[in-house]
């Protein structure tokens, strides 16, 4: 049986890295002894931290929000977002001179919500634990005549997040080098998605690697499974960037294909990854940004003589949460 082809290929992020080109930073691979040393591995850090408003986010928000055809972009967009979709989708839409309203959680770091309001966003708060964001965002989306940009489950969200997967494959065999292991954080799943279809492409042996915070484990449980599964809904983790509930639809048809495995790490490792990275790589890296070098310093992935990414994809920490984690 012939299988279906991928929502997003290859050729759909060549295509947002020429429209994110003038706009998005691309950001370097780098590499420290201290963490070869530490971990028996070479190790090469993707420091999305860099990249426009703090996080990975701008490259997919940006390659959406350019595709809204001229004549609906005075609606202006409505996204959903703790905080680094928000971000990414407002600096997007100020740049195209577009309105954006961003329904985000009361609890959501407060640096992140002001952050969103700098690039000329309006914030709409809702109760993480009693509404439907999504169905706030539609109402608001109808009643405005707004385009929806979802934070993942849309092809040129998920092939602008693929343009990370594209400079990093281009960089390693630029250095002469073949990932053995490929490591991103996962939310809803667009990321990995995106870095999972741009080194498969040109890396086809490469193991993609997603990680999580523990207990919100959904993708790890969905690839164990073989179809979407919901992590328990319950609790909360210090990697507030990534709480989705479940993997998304067109994300898992991506990831459910070309991810290895997924790893986890405990809100305590991730808090001592943020801190290594400070102290010893001098790199700042909010905890859901973290989770993949926090699974690789705990021992979670078989790096031991091997060529290994990690995405490091944001940098937007509470300043206060970040003092308490580097203390």
């Amino acid at each position: 049986m012939t299988e279906q082809p991928l929502p997003v290929g290859p050729a759909d992020i060549d295509a947002a890295a020429r429209v994110i080109a003038p706009f998005a930073i691309r950001t370097p691979l780098l590499s420290f002894p201290v963490l070869n040393e530490r971990v028996g591995a070479k190790v090469f850090l993707k420091p999305e931290m860099l990249q426009r408003t703090g996080s990975f986010k701008f490259r997919g928000a940006f390659n959406k929000v350019s595709s809204i055809p001229q004549d609906k972009r005075s609606g202006g967009v409505v996204a959903f977002s703790s905080g680094n979709h928000a971000q990414g989708v407002a600096a997007a839409a100020k740049i195209l001179d577009m309105q954006a309203t961003i329904v985000m959680p009361s609890d959501a770091p407060l640096s992140k919500r002001e952050r969103t309001k700098s690039y000329g966003a309006e914030v709409v708060l809702y109760d993480r634990d009693k509404d439907d964001r999504e169905a706030i965002a539609r109402g608001i989306a109808e009643k405005r005549g707004a385009t929806l940009v979802r934070p993942y489950d849309d092809p040129f969200v998920i092939a602008g997040q693929g343009t990370a997967g594209r400079e990093i494959a281009e960089d390693m065999a630029a250095l002469g080098v073949a990932p053995d292991i490929v490591v991103a954080p996962a939310s809803g799943g667009g990321l990995i998605a995106g870095v999972a279809t741009a080194v498969k492409a040109r890396y086809p042996q490469a193991q993609l690697v997603v990680a999580e915070p523990e207990a919100f484990d959904d993708h790890k449980l969905s690839l164990a499974s073989g179809h979407r599964e919901a992590h328990a809904p319950a609790g909360r983790t210090i990697c507030d960037a990534l709480m989705a509930l479940i993997p998304g639809e067109m994300t898992f048809a991506i990831n459910g294909r070309l991810l290895s495995r997924g790893v986890t790490a405990s809100d305590a490792e991730v808090g001592a990854a943020v801190a290594f990275a400070y102290r010893e790589l001098k790199l700042v890296v909010e905890p859901g940004g973290a989770v993949g070098l926090a699974a690789l310093l705990a021992g979670r992935l078989d790096a031991a003589g091997k060529n290994v990414v990690i995405v490091l994809s944001g940098g937007n920490v509470d300043a206060d949460l970040f003092a308490e984690l580097v203390a």
